[in-house]
């Protein structure tokens, strides 16, 4: 198994215990989210966790496909739909490297809280952009620990001692939001909404592949 499987499963029961850090600003990202949603969509959501915000999306949506690389979230994440009656959310165990998908199939790919936690965050966005349709969304919510030289010192300590002892994830990539934005860009997105409760808290984007080749958006 994958070391960061490994990680992600020891602490998921105690991840699922856990109270929502930001309750206010994880409702306002829910409901942003919902005015892009349509009962017609297929939906992808990568690093799923244990499923809470597929669940809150399932009634808006036709089907949500959602993956994690750790069993154990997914079991969790199992669970909380069969307790609910969700029929809509296939929860699996998948690498993303591992993941087949058609490419222009789907309508949205959530990646929450992930594109910081990737070796290559501009390859797997250029990857997104080639799964979704024309027109296609993508959401993401993602700490930019670059934009305080502070925060990024510390992470950087703690990722190299902590990552090799497990104790942390194996890899937490340092970049800025505005890095971010030029990544997003750079593999063929136009933004079309962000918003950051405060500097020091994650950065919600909702990106959308063109519907024509060779528009840009120099914009926010």
């Amino acid at each position: 198994m994958d070391t960061s499987a490994r990680f992600w499963d020891r602490i998921a029961d105690r991840y699922a215990r856990r109270p929502v850090a930001d309750e206010a600003a994880y409702r306002t990202k829910l409901a942003k989210t919902r005015e892009y949603l349509r009962p017609d969509m297929e939906v992808l959501e990568l690093g799923c966790g244990t499923g809470s915000t597929a669940l809150e999306h399932a009634p808006h949506v036709a089907h949500i496909r959602a993956v994690d690389i750790s069993s154990r979230m997914i079991a969790i994440a199992r669970d909380k739909a069969d307790a609910a009656g969700v029929t809509n959310v296939v929860f699996e165990v998948a690498g993303i490297d591992d993941l087949e998908v058609p490419d222009g199939s789907l309508d949205v790919v959530l990646a929450l809280s992930l594109l910081h936690l990737v070796e290559d965050a501009g390859a797997l966005l250029a990857r997104i952009h080639r799964m979704l349709k024309p027109g296609g969304l993508l959401v993401t919510s993602t700490p930019c620990i670059g934009d305080s030289w502070a925060t990024a010192a510390v992470v950087r300590v703690v990722r190299a001692v902590g990552g090799r002892l497990g104790l942390v994830p194996r890899v937490i990539e340092v970049f800025s939001l505005d890095a971010l934005l030029a990544t997003m860009r750079g593999a063929g997105f136009e933004i079309e909404h962000q918003w950051r409760p405060s500097p020091d808290k994650a950065a919600f984007v909702v990106a959308r592949r063109p519907l024509h080749r060779g528009r840009t958006n120099s914009g926010y």
